[in-house]
């Protein structure tokens, strides 16, 4: 039956005729359903597993919730202008995260890179088709606490801006020249500095030099979606795909509004310029927006309880094996959230980290954890409902193979 053929028999069809609890005639019934029942995962072979690890882009960070789901799906139905989204959706997130204004970003990669170029160029379209050519440019330096001068730091260094290493506030007063761009601050990494937040904000104001954080999965807690801005940071850069449960391929940059203008100038659906590449859909726009709002008004006391009672679970079952110690912690900034990390005595289980790794990922279901030298570490965020129960029984089986008689 030709496709026309088909939706005017469908438009037509006696109710009498489908499928009972379907609506679908019965001769069309089975086609249907086959349809539906497409499993394109399944059918390229491709392994799933129960993340105990954490939100690493490897693993494919977090998963969306049935909201955000809806929203991609909907919102894929219809033509929209993609500035017009960018701008609708730039006011909801700018006034839930206490920002100027916000645009939603190709990941918090993408944030780094499109925020340092409108610092930058701010509204010189001239200057925005050179990045990442700064020969003519006066100002092409950025400062960076030697600690957080990470891989990260190619995010900037990819619109051409060079950065230059301190470590002390004096060194960084001493660093300031007429060279200075912009100020650079790795959250993950705020621990190991020398420079705290306040100081560092407050160095850049007094010689007006713009500052940037990057804390890409640094939330929870929630609150820090807006203490950044709170505090004057002039942009505030966030990973969409993690904690948030958005779309994995998004972020979001905020800030003051001239910059993200300036920021969107040196973005898509503009070319010419150094982001013309990194593209946001409407649908992850839109789907950013949902995942947002859904994570500020989640009751997150009742969330990190339901993570403690998974942790629980997986240290009542480890800790039935003669041998292996259990310690819980939750790392200080990013995936702040109750963890676990799991040793033994070498001479009572005869298994490495490694192996005890590999033996998870290749059981049924697979299990993907994070591994040190001497342990084994789980983060209990990412589990769906339940997930909790085989992670436990999942190690206890694999530990308890491995304990001497």
């Amino acid at each position: 039956m030709k496709r026309r053929d088909l939706i005017k028999y469908l438009s037509v069809a006696p109710i009498a005729g489908a499928a009972i609890g379907t609506g679908v005639p019965q001769a069309l019934a089975g086609t249907v359903a086959t349809t539906a029942k497409r499993d394109v995962i399944k059918e390229l072979g491709l392994r799933t597993f129960i993340n105990a690890a954490g939100t690493y882009t490897t693993m494919t960070a977090s998963l969306m919730h049935d909201e955000v789901v809806d929203t991609i799906q909907s919102a894929s139905n219809h033509f929209v202008m993609i500035n017009e989204v960018q701008d609708k959706v730039g006011e909801k997130i700018a006034a839930m995260c206490h920002a100027e204004s916000a645009m939603v970003t190709a990941g918090c990669w993408s944030a780094l890179v499109l925020g340092t170029a409108g610092v930058l160029t701010r509204m010189d379209r001239k200057k925005v088709a050179l990045l990442p050519n700064l020969s003519s440019f006066e100002k092409t330096e950025v400062i960076v606490q030697k600690s957080h001068n990470v891989g990260y730091v190619h995010a900037l260094s990819n619109t051409g801006m060079v950065p230059v290493e301190v470590e002390t506030a004096e060194e960084m007063e001493r660093a300031i020249t007429s060279k200075t761009a912009m100020m650079w601050f790795l959250n993950s990494s705020g621990p190991m500095g020398k420079i705290k937040h306040e100081e560092f904000v407050a160095i850049g104001k007094k010689h007006n030099i713009p500052t940037m954080i990057d804390m890409a999965a640094d939330v929870p807690p929630v609150e820090n979606l807006w203490k950044y801005n709170d505090l004057g940071f002039d942009l505030v850069c966030v990973s969409g795909g993690k904690a948030l449960c958005g779309p994995q391929s998004t972020g979001i940059l905020m800030g003051k509004k001239d910059l993200i203008a300036a920021a969107r100038l040196n973005g898509p659906p503009n070319g010419g310029n150094i982001g013309r590449g990194m593209k946001v859909n409407k649908e992850e726009i839109l789907g950013m927006y949902v995942a947002l709002e859904k994570y500020i008004n989640t009751d997150h006391a009742a969330e990190w309880k339901m993570w403690e009672d998974r942790v629980a679970t997986i240290v009542t079952a480890a800790s039935k094996v003669n041998g292996v110690s259990t310690e819980v912690f939750v790392p200080e900034v990013a995936n702040h959230t109750p963890s676990l990390k799991i040793t033994w005595d070498a001479s009572k289980v005869k298994i490495t980290p490694k192996e005890l790794h590999k033996k998870l990922q290749d059981g049924s279901p697979s299990v993907e954890v994070m591994t040190g030298p001497d342990a084994i570490n789980i983060t209990v965020f990412m589990l769906q409902n339940g997930e909790d129960k085989i992670v436990a029984k999942r190690v206890q089986e694999e530990l308890a193979k491995a304990a001497v008689s």
